[in-house]
């Protein structure tokens, strides 16, 4: 995640920011400028808005609906555009019922989370499309678990994703990690993990690099239903940390693919905001992890580059929360075998068809 800053007063910016802190100017994220700006409201443009202090920049723009009427998005529509949602907010078909307490609050992290992932998809330049705009896109739907039907189930079928709300609660979705004995579990960590199935659709089923997958993950053609009955039965393989990121990920290759992706865009995320910031690591000792120059890691970046610069970065971040009195921020083991599949997601990355 980039470092944003106020276009009126320069005063340093989060990705959620909906005021300017400083000047009060309202804010918002223009996904086609990949910036958050200060907004000034255009005279005699009815509800659009123009760029404060943007000179002779006469693009106007209108604010998703969900950003005016619900309070649940801070992204911009350029003014000219047909629809009134916002990229984000139209990939979401499905949204829990308002009127139950608590399910506002779970639609507003939902949709946050997904923002960010849309964020570094876009920086990666994956192709990303409503399942209105076409058949094999995508569409979430955000849904809640009653007694009166079976339990909600947080999984990806053919470019629809559905999200037990119940992942927006942090006490139930710690109740849910520390019960199936996972060191890390998160909202965003969920959407990453969900959009690698799509991908693998995309980008891997059928096309030229499948062969090379099932040399590097193994053979998805066998039978996965049996494969998760057998890793829920009896768990992992015993030296599992050999090969997996984690031990959902040595239940099939599938998931391991989505594990490795979801765990690509952690790596992508958290070394363009380092890099952003001006993280540096200079320690005093040659012999200690050293980290120099974090710029912007997309899919135009040597995978090499961005793996030496990623071991520091956990490095520091572990030493930081253990200095908080925190569970490592990074509790993952990075094998060779790990790493060729983390190669192999960055490679078909930077391979995929442009559409720009």
């Amino acid at each position: 995640m980039k470092t944003f800053h106020c276009d009126r007063c320069q005063a340093l910016l989060f990705f959620e920011s909906t005021q300017c802190l400083n000047c009060e100017h309202l804010l918002a994220y223009a996904p086609s400028l990949a910036r958050v700006v200060a907004l000034e409201r255009a005279e005699g443009e009815g509800e659009h808005w123009h760029r404060a202090g943007a000179g002779t920049d006469t693009q106007t723009y209108k604010l998703c609906a969900n950003y005016v009427g619900e309070h649940v998005c801070n992204w911009a529509l350029p003014g000219d555009d047909p629809n009134t949602l916002c990229d984000s907010c139209r990939l979401t078909r499905v949204i829990p019922n308002l009127a139950v307490a608590g399910h506002r609050t779970a639609w507003a992290k939902l949709e946050s989370a997904k923002r960010r992932l849309l964020y570094t998809l876009q920086a990666l330049r994956c192709p990303v499309r409503s399942k209105a705009e076409d058949p094999s896109g995508l569409a979430y739907e955000f849904l809640a678990s009653d007694n009166s039907q079976p339990k909600i189930l947080t999984g990806h079928d053919n470019g629809l994703i559905t999200v037990n709300i119940a992942e927006a609660d942090d006490a139930t979705r710690e109740r849910e990690r520390a019960r199936l004995h996972e060191p890390y579990r998160t909202l965003l960590g969920h959407f990453r993990h969900e959009i690698g199935h799509y991908y693998w659709q995309r980008l891997i089923d059928g096309q030229p690099r499948i062969e090379a997958f099932r040399q590097t993950f193994g053979d998805e053609r066998t039978d996965y239903g049996a494969a998760l009955k057998h890793h829920y039965e009896s768990g992992p393989p015993s030296n599992w940390e050999e090969r997996y990121i984690s031990t959902y990920a040595a239940s099939h290759p599938w998931e391991d693919w989505a594990e490795s992706w979801a765990h690509y865009m952690h790596m992508v995320d958290m070394l363009e905001t380092a890099g952003d910031c001006g993280l540096r690591l200079e320690p005093q000792r040659s012999d200690e992890p050293t980290l120099r120059g974090s710029n912007s890691h997309t899919s135009s970046t040597a995978f090499d580059e961005l793996i030496s610069k990623w071991f520091p970065l956990t490095f520091v971040l572990n030493n930081l929360n253990r200095s908080m009195g925190m569970a490592d921020g990074y509790p993952f083991v990075l094998t060779d075998p790990v790493i060729a599949k983390l190669r192999f997601i960055h490679d078909t990355v930077a391979r995929q068809p442009r559409t720009d």
